[in-house]
């Protein structure tokens, strides 16, 4: 009989425990979703003005579903007579090294890259990582390229981009993001003359 009791003893203590971890991580993060979202948001914002080109206007956003039935946010900076003067596109991959990262991938009006940067990544660090502007230089190379012009392929397969030395998933991966966005932006430019 005794075995039986401290059986359920131990089984009402590993309850309470199992609780109290579940009550104080949902106080963990009530208290800490606020807080991130805000820092998210502010990333996406620098991001944004990181990457749109000058210009005087406003900014308009919209969304696109690619091919992959994804929401693309697209944020178009539109000039003061309407005309668009390019955009910033959050765009994403799946097929980093990680499995996915986002980027905000800014054009002119005639489809120039005029900057990236990294939203959301988790590649392998000391590789993989350098995708981030403050690991390497690796995203610079992007910088007054016109995908028209530019092919966003790793040399190794025949493009022109120099992919980061010991991450050429990694390298690929960011390639793919930035086509995406391309084709995103030559579609919303096509639509947005007619």
């Amino acid at each position: 009989m005794a075995k039986k009791d401290s059986i359920w003893r131990l089984v009402i203590v590993l309850t309470c425990i199992s609780l109290l971890a579940a009550l104080a991580l949902t106080g963990v993060y009530a208290l800490t979703k606020g807080p991130i979202e805000k820092g998210q948001k502010e990333k996406k914002e620098k991001a944004l003005q990181s990457v749109l080109p000058a210009y005087e206007g406003t900014v308009r956003d919209t969304v696109v579903v690619d091919a992959d039935n994804e929401q693309i946010p697209v944020h178009l900076a539109i000039g003061k007579d309407g005309e668009l003067c390019g955009a910033g596109i959050e765009t994403y991959t799946k097929k980093a090294f990680s499995g996915r990262f986002d980027l905000m991938v800014g054009f002119d009006a005639e489809g120039t890259i005029v900057n990236t940067e990294v939203l959301k990544a988790s590649e392998t660090p000391g590789l993989g990582d350098k995708i981030n502007k403050d690991k390497s230089d690796f995203a610079k190379q992007f910088n007054h390229q016109n995908p028209a012009d530019y092919r966003l392929v790793v040399k190794k397969d025949g493009g022109d981009v120099d992919a980061i030395t010991a991450a050429t998933i990694s390298s690929r991966a960011y390639c793919d993001a930035v086509q995406r966005a391309y084709d995103v932006f030559m579609k919303i430019k096509e639509d947005y003359h007619e």
